[in-house]
C-alpha cells in the first residue's frame, strides 16, 4: 500500500486558499475548511479533510444541502501551524451570508490559538476528540466543543483497557507505564490525568517527550529500554507514530503492550511500519471500512461522478472516515439549530445553540446510515463533550480488528478535574461563568 494513495497531488502545496464554487442559491451555509495539505503532517491532514468535504458534497448532491440550504465552503491551508490557522480564521470568519458556521482546526495547538477569539466572534470551534480538555465545561468555554470524548476521558478508558488485559484494575498496582508523547500542547494534555490515575491505581508513569516531527527517536527509546516499562502509551501524530512503532520493535518491546491514542491509530501509522506494527493496539471512537450506507452514498453521489476530494482508495480508511464523522456532527449541529430558528442560514451563535442541544440517539444515527460509524452523544451547556465511549483495535497483518467492546470513560475522575481547571482559567481571564445550567438540561 502506497501512502501517496491517502493524499492529494503535490500541487496543493502551492495553494493557500481554494474557493469551492457552487451554483448561486437563495441560501448558502458557509463552512470554513482549514486544511494542512503541506508540511510534516500532511499525510494525516489530507484524508481527514477529504472525508469532511466529501460529506458536504454528498449532502449537496443528494439532498440539495440541509433542509433547502445549500452548503458552501472555502479551503485555507494552515500547514499545521497555529499562526497560519489564525490567519485562515480571520480571513474566513466573516464570509458567507451569516459568517462562518463553525471551525474545525484539526490540531490542539491550533485550537488553543483561537480559544479567546471564538467567544468574541460568536463562532463555535469543534475539536473532535482533541483540543483543550477543560473546554468541555461550557460554562467557561461556550464556543469550544471537544466533542465525543476528550483526552482525559480517553485516558481513563485506556487505563481501564490495560486493567482488563491484566485481569482487574487492582492488578495495575506496581505497573510501570511509559507515556511517549509529542512535545506539544497536544502531547502534554494527558499528563495531569495520568498523574491522578497513577495516584488512584498505584501504577508508576514516566513521560518521554518527542520533539516535532519525531523522525529521530533512538535516544528516547534507549531511555525507555532502560526504564523497562510494562506498557507504553503512544501520543503521537504524523511520522512520529510509525517511527515509534519501528523503534519499539527495534528494542523488542511487545507491540501488544503498546497502546496508542486515536491520533496514533490510522493506516498512515501502521502501513509504513511494516511487520513492526503487527499487534499494535490503539483507541478509536468509530470504525474503519466502507460498509456503511452513508459512505456508500458518498461513493454513489460523489466518487462515481468523478467529484471526490481526494483518492477513492482513501475512502473507508480511519482518517477519511473520521473526517466524515466530523462533518456529520458539524452538520448535525446546524440541523438542530434549524429546528429552533427555521430552515435558513444559521449564524455561528445559532449553531452554538444547536451543538449545545445536540442529542444524537442510536435511532437518529441509524436513520442516516451511520450506525457504528458515528457514536451516540448528548451535549448540553455544561457538557461540551457528550459522553462518547472508546473502543480499542489491533493491527493484524494489514488491517484493523476490534479487540474490545465500548469502554465507558470515568467521569468521577475527569469531570471534577475539568471543572477545577476551567474555574482556574476563568479566574485568570476574569471571565463570568454562565449560570443556571445543569448536566443534560436544554440550553437557553
Amino acid at each position: 500500500m502506497n501512502l501517496s494513495e491517502f493524499g492529494r497531488n503535490s500541487i496543493w502545496a502551492a495553494i493557500i486558499a481554494v474557493p469551492m464554487m457552487i451554483s448561486p442559491a437563495a441560501a448558502q451555509q458557509f463552512i470554513p475548511v482549514t486544511t494542512y495539505d503541506t508540511g510534516p503532517y500532511a499525510v494525516n491532514g489530507q484524508p481527514f479533510m477529504d472525508g469532511f468535504v466529501d460529506y458536504l458534497k454528498m449532502l449537496n448532491a443528494r439532498d440539495g444541502g440541509i433542509n433547502g440550504v445549500k452548503l458552501t465552503w472555502e479551503e485555507c491551508e494552515t500547514g499545521y501551524k497555529p499562526d497560519r490557522f489564525v490567519e485562515c480564521y480571520e480571513r474566513l470568519k466573516n464570509k458567507g451570508e451569516a459568517g462562518a458556521s463553525l471551525f474545525n482546526p484539526l490540531g490542539t495547538g491550533l485550537t488553543y490559538a483561537v480559544i479567546d477569539r471564538a467567544p468574541q466572534d460568536k463562532i463555535p470551534v469543534i475539536s473532535l476528540g482533541y483540543g483543550r480538555t477543560d473546554a468541555s465545561d461550557g460554562r467557561v468555554f461556550p464556543y469550544i466543543f471537544p466533542m465525543v470524548t476528550n483526552y482525559w476521558s480517553q485516558s481513563t478508558a485506556k487505563i481501564k483497557f490495560i486493567g482488563q488485559k491484566l485481569g482487574g484494575m487492582d492488578k495495575l498496582k506496581g505497573q510501570k507505564i511509559a507515556n511517549v508523547h509529542h512535545d506539544s500542547a497536544y502531547g502534554k494534555e494527558t499528563i495531569p490525568v495520568l498523574a491522578k490515575q497513577a495516584e488512584i491505581y498505584g501504577f508508576e508513569v514516566t513521560h518521554f517527550p518527542v520533539t516535532h516531527p519525531g523522525l529521530d527517536q533512538k535516544a528516547t527509546w534507549l531511555q525507555i529500554r532502560q526504564y523497562k516499562p510494562d506498557w507504553v502509551i503512544l501520543r503521537g501524530w504524523g511520522v512520529m507514530n510509525q517511527t515509534a512503532i519501528k523503534e519499539a520493535a527495534r528494542i523488542r518491546f511487545p507491540r501488544d503492550q503498546m497502546i496508542g491514542v486515536w491520533w496514533s491509530c490510522a493506516e498512515q501509522d501502521t502501513v509504513p511500519a511494516g511487520a513492526a506494527a503487527d499487534g499494535y493496539i490503539c483507541a478509536g471512537f468509530h470504525a474503519a471500512g466502507q460498509d456503511f450506507p452513508l459512505i456508500q452514498d458518498i461513493l454513489k453521489h460523489v466518487y462515481d461522478k468523478g467529484d471526490g476530494a481526494g483518492s477513492k482508495k482513501a475512502v473507508g480508511t480511519i482518517l477519511w472516515n473520521r473526517g466524515v464523522v466530523n462533518a456529520f456532527l458539524s452538520v448535525a449541529g446546524i440541523k438542530t439549530a434549524q429546528k429552533k430558528f427555521g430552515n435558513k442560514v444559521m449564524s455561528g451563535e445559532q449553531v452554538r445553540w444547536g451543538l449545545e442541544n445536540l442529542n444524537l440517539t442510536a435511532a437518529d444515527i441509524g436513520s442516516q446510515g451511520a450506525t457504528g460509524l458515528v457514536p451516540p452523544l448528548k451535549l448540553s451547556c455544561l457538557d461540551h463533550e457528550g459522553g462518547g465511549g472508546v473502543k480499542f483495535q489491533q493491527w493484524v497483518g494489514d488491517h484493523w480488528e476490534m479487540v474490545s467492546d465500548w469502554i465507558e470513560t470515568d467521569q468521577s475522575i475527569v469531570r471534577p478535574m475539568i471543572e477545577a481547571s476551567a474555574a482556574k482559567y476563568a479566574a485568570e481571564k476574569g471571565l463570568t461563568l454562565r449560570t443556571g445550567m445543569s448536566l443534560g438540561s436544554e440550553c437557553p
